[in-house]
């Protein structure tokens, strides 16, 4: 009775309904995405749209816009950025990806300081899931579904290119199309869960749940199932969790997907020293 009360009790305020529905939404969202993040190697992709999204929202309250809005566009524009760049130079992907994402932050950072605003810059590098109100958090859930839609319509496709994208032209499909629709995808979902867990807290809702799903899975539909419950799990937790110890909401749920990924490392030792180890060597292969 004790741990129902404990798990019940949030749940009379508003605002932590509001909390925990949005949580879960995009955590789920970002457990799918974190999947073809890790496949591809992108994890760095992700932490440089999440920075570069920031002059993105700066702009956008400076003009009026809807965050969301100015966010989308400047993501879009690091990853178009980041790409021309590779093109064109000779300098690595990885690079070019840390010079823009700095790039960008510290302009964003500058354009803040000296805009007369009342915004708070907390909110935006750190989220605010406890002040979701219901058009933000119906805002939430529709973006949330498109991109499970799209996701779920181009999934084997977007599978074949985290592959092999040599692979994908053989078969007849657009590796650029592909690839700049995952980044659109990658962006809308930044964009989601930015308002959750804030631009610095982000990449790693977007990376936690895959890599934690990897170590444990050889296939990638078990993989995304092992993903997106482990990130709806922590999400929850989270949110409770830091209603009881008045805790950062969005930090909680960061600090117990990586405690998450500890534990499946730990099992996956575990396994390797006492069991069969040919069975824990991750090999991601059906479609």
């Amino acid at each position: 009775m004790q741990l129902l009360h404990y798990l019940t009790e949030p749940l009379s305020h508003t605002f932590m309904q509001h909390a925990l529905l949005s949580a879960v939404v995009v955590g789920a969202v970002c457990a799918i995405l974190s999947c073809y993040v890790v496949l591809k190697g992108w994890s760095l992709m992700g932490d440089a749209i999440s920075h570069a999204v920031f002059p993105g929202v700066v702009v956008a309250v400076w003009v009026g816009l809807p965050i969301s809005l100015g966010a989308f566009v400047a993501g879009i524009v690091c990853a178009i950025l980041v790409g021309h760049l590779k093109n064109n130079t000779r300098i690595k992907e990885d690079t070019l990806m840390g010079i823009v994402f700095a790039g960008m932050f510290a302009v964003g950072l500058v354009m803040f300081t000296k805009m007369d605003t009342d915004q708070h810059l907390k909110h935006i590098l750190f989220g605010n899931l406890l002040g979701i109100d219901k058009p933000t958090l119906y805002q939430t859930m529709a973006i949330c579904g498109v991109i499970l839609v799209v996701v779920m319509l181009k999934a084997k496709d977007l599978l074949l290119y985290c592959f092999d994208p040599s692979h994908t032209r053989v078969a007849g499909l657009s590796p650029q199309f592909l690839h700049y629709g995952l980044l659109i995808l990658l962006s809308a979902t930044i964009v989601v869960a930015m308002q959750a867990v804030g631009v610095i807290l982000v990449v790693a809702m977007l990376i936690s749940p895959g890599i934690t799903a990897f170590v444990l899975c050889r296939r990638f539909s078990t993989m995304l199932a092992v993903a997106v419950a482990s990130s709806c799990l922590t999400s929850f937790f989270g949110v409770i969790i830091s209603y009881h110890l008045d805790s950062a909401t969005g930090a909680t749920i960061v600090l117990l997907q990586a405690v998450m990924f500890i534990l499946a490392v730990g099992f996956t030792k575990f396994q390797t020293r006492f069991k069969n180890p040919h069975k824990l060597t991750p090999r991601l292969i059906d479609t």
